[in-house]
């Protein structure tokens, strides 16, 4: 019995060998369990032989088997906290089973009716694959010398099976590169691409569903690139947050044991985008199906990018072509249009966007608003808001922040022409949508937009050329050819036949810039500062009419505008105009006199003359108030008018020379207080207060005057002389 015995360990012991080297040839896992399988069946003349194999996840699940019932497979997975950890790891048997706790696994086999059996571990030297089992219906009695060779044999089974998959993969492997060399061809559509790539992963996987995911950078999100397998249950749109990580949009990346597997497609370290499988037909996807899906990824990944690509080449080329039909159209209207309506029209249709057009002021020239925005004031309150941070930024132009997530940016650019801001560009778009081809549209719109800028300049140059002219005509004593200027006067839409009121202007420089040696610098600011100041009085009144003579700039004003009051009326306008240019240049100041009233074209230059001499008066006596009346100035306008200059040197000579030439250093302080207490007609108490002095001061200083000049102060006739020398002090001795 002890010699049959041996030779029965020894036959099994040899059959194990033989059948372990055989495994080895196999090059599919199919092949391999199968032929482990027959092998048992055939040597052993068993009732039952399976290979159980172990998933972390879903426990105990049959990989292939012989014999038993029908419902056997229904049984599985069974969850491995139900059945003994000896599985799979020391064998069992059932005589073991009876010292043991039972387990799920036992009660399978009971089902089975299978009343003799025992497990071989499926083990390499640091993993549990699962086990094979080997069961008979009848009883049958268990060889204990046989445990060691089974054990060892299920070592063998372990390699074979690692092996074989590998040996599987490398064959799938070879498949898709045979599969790609044969179905995918560089310049393919991307659409094409996908239908392949996702067709190849559902078949390798035996996935009922993938799709692939591709990143768009300017967007921050993942956009599905179709076609997809089987029924979309994934978003079109996967956002992705600022510094996010790729796991928190896809949770199966990477991670195999699920029904849902996803691998990223990098192109030189760079994501973009995700291939994605759903809905195995059989288990969780496995370690295998991982490595298929990152092979197809890395062969994929290079053919998308590239398709993606040329798709962009071949958008672009197309928006570049449509870019040059808008170039020439809008080079067009800069030729024959009148206007900048159609320029920004046109502007607006190839941006999709609402554009609005400022001059240098921020007040709307021009706009077209886009079908999704409702009008321009949204965008005109926005750059009214940020108006001097726009007046304060460089050429390259600034983004005004969106006010809500779901709202554009609003781009603003300047328009710039020889050197000078003409106006500023708004465009309602987000930031990142302005690529390298809306953008070089923006600059070639900024160009067009100069140069329709420059050309209404130079005619409304023209035209002020012409106006000045025939204006200037009006202010000489014997006016000529009356019915030419009427004429010219029609063309600018201007009634000459109704009354009309005339001011004269200046602009006295102040600080560094009246300092400055080089008068043609000087006069190129104060002529700067008219263009920037003729805008402002446009703005204030539009039917009034603006020219140059030298010096002066005269304003024609129709008389009912003055409805308010004369004085009044133009206060207004001189604080509008003394504001504007001390906030340019802060130590100029304005001066204005006005004349009379036209009633008709003869009177202009007597109208004329007038606010001359007021503005004389005003720039010399009255500085601080700025701006003068002729109907007001009074004695001023008389003396004023003196035919002969060296009477009044001689005037001013005789009554105030001795006060002016006072030696002891005082002279000053007695020309004040003599022109004060004259002004104060004689009354000591108003004089003392408006010089802030004592009366003591005051008396001894009257009584120093009378003694120096001879005079009677108290008489009619002396102050009479006297108020006239302190007049025409003013008007011929500036300073």
């Amino acid at each position: 019995m002890s010699s049959k015995r041996e030779k029965l360990v020894e036959k099994i012991e040899s059959h194990l060998r033989r059948t372990a080297r055989h495994l080895v040839k196999f090059d599919t896992m199919e092949e391999t369990l199968n032929y482990l399988l027959d092998s048992f069946w055939m040597e052993f003349t068993c009732d039952f032989v399976a290979i159980i194999l172990k998933d972390e996840k879903q426990g105990l699940i049959p990989k292939a088997w012989k014999g038993g019932s029908e419902q056997f497979a229904s049984n599985f997975p069974i969850a491995l906290n139900q059945c003994s950890p000896k599985l799979g790891e020391t064998g069992w048997d059932t005589e073991r089973m009876e010292e043991e706790q039972p387990c799920a696994f036992h009660q399978v086999m009971n089902k089975e009716k299978i009343s003799t059996w025992f497990a071989v571990p499926v083990k390499d030297d640091t993993n549990s694959l699962g086990f094979c089992v080997i069961g008979f219906q009848q009883f049958i009695p268990m060889i204990m010398e046989t445990e060691r060779i089974f054990l060892e044999f299920g070592k063998d089974i372990a390699v074979a099976m690692e092996l074989a998959q590998s040996k599987e993969m490398g064959s799938k492997k070879m498949k898709g590169i045979q599969w790609f060399n044969e179905n995918i061809f560089p310049g393919s559509p991307i659409e094409q691409l996908v239908e392949k790539i996702v067709e190849q992963a559902c078949q390798g996987t035996h996935a009922e569903f993938a799709c692939i995911y591709l990143y768009d950078e300017s967007q921050s999100e993942f956009s599905f690139q179709p076609p997809a397998v089987g029924p979309m249950i994934m978003p079109e749109k996967i956002k992705v947050e600022k510094h996010g990580v790729l796991t928190d949009c896809f949770p199966f990346l990477g991670h195999p044991g699920k029904n849902e597997l996803t691998v990223p497609l990098v192109v030189n370290l760079r994501t973009i985008g995700i291939l994605h499988i759903a809905h195995k037909r059989l288990g969780t996807f496995s370690q295998n199906d991982l490595e298929l899906l990152e092979f197809l990824s890395t062969h994929a990944s290079a053919l998308l990018e590239n398709a993606r690509l040329y798709n962009i080449e071949i958008d672009l080329k197309q928006r570049l072509q449509t870019f040059m039909g808008h170039q020439q159209e809008l080079m067009k209207q800069t030729v024959e249009g009148e206007n900048f309506d159609v320029i920004s029209h046109t502007l607006s249709h190839l941006f999709s966007r609402s554009v609005v057009l400022l001059d240098r002021f921020l007040r709307p020239i021009s706009f077209h608003i886009s079908g999704g925005d409702s009008g321009p004031e949204a965008i005109l309150n926005r750059i009214y808001d940020l108006g001097k941070q726009i007046r304060s930024m460089k050429k390259k132009g600034i983004w005004l922040e969106r006010l809500t997530a779901e709202d554009h940016d609003i781009g603003v650019w300047p328009v710039i022409g020889s050197g000078d801001l003409l106006g500023y560009l708004a465009v309602h778009i987000r930031q990142e949508e302005l690529d390298d081809v809306l953008r070089l549209t923006v600059e070639h719109a900024l160009n067009v937009y100069a140069i329709h800028f420059i050309k209404q300049k130079l005619v409304l140059d023209t035209r002020e050329q012409v106006k000045d002219s025939v204006i200037n005509r009006l202010f000489e004593e014997k006016v000529e050819d009356q019915d030419k200027i009427i004429e010219y006067a029609n063309l600018f839409k201007w009634n000459m036949f109704e009354p009309h009121r005339i001011g004269v202007l200046t602009i006295q420089m102040g600080g560094e810039e009246n300092r400055e040696t080089d008068l043609l610098d000087r006069e190129a600011k104060k002529s700067w500062l008219w263009e920037q100041l003729k805008d402002r009085l446009a703005m204030f009144e539009k039917v009034m009419m603006l020219t140059r003579k030298g010096d002066e700039f005269i304003l024609i004003v129709p008389a009912l505008k003055e409805a308010e009051g004369v004085k009044n009326y133009w206060e207004a306008l001189y604080q509008l105009a003394n504001q504007f240019v001390r906030s340019e240049s802060p130590q100029s100041r304005v001066y204005l006199g006005v004349g009379g009233k036209t009633t008709k074209i003869s009177d202009c230059y007597y109208c004329y003359k007038q606010a001359v001499q007021a503005h004389n008066v005003v720039s010399l006596r009255f500085r601080n108030d700025g701006f003068a009346l002729f109907e007001e100035s009074g004695a001023y306008t008389l003396l004023n008018n003196l035919q002969d200059p060296a009477i009044a040197h001689l005037f001013v000579q005789k009554y105030l020379d001795p006060i002016l030439n006072y030696t002891e250093g005082k002279g000053a302080d007695l020309f004040n207080t003599l022109r004060m207490y004259l002004f104060c007609n004689g009354n000591l108490k108003e004089t003392m207060d408006s010089l802030f002095i004592h009366r003591s001061t005051l008396r001894y200083r009257i009584e120093r005057i009378r003694d120096i000049l001879e005079l009677d102060l108290d008489d009619a006739e002396h102050r009479l002389n006297l108020m006239i020398a302190y007049k025409l002090y003013d008007l011929y001795y500036n300073n």
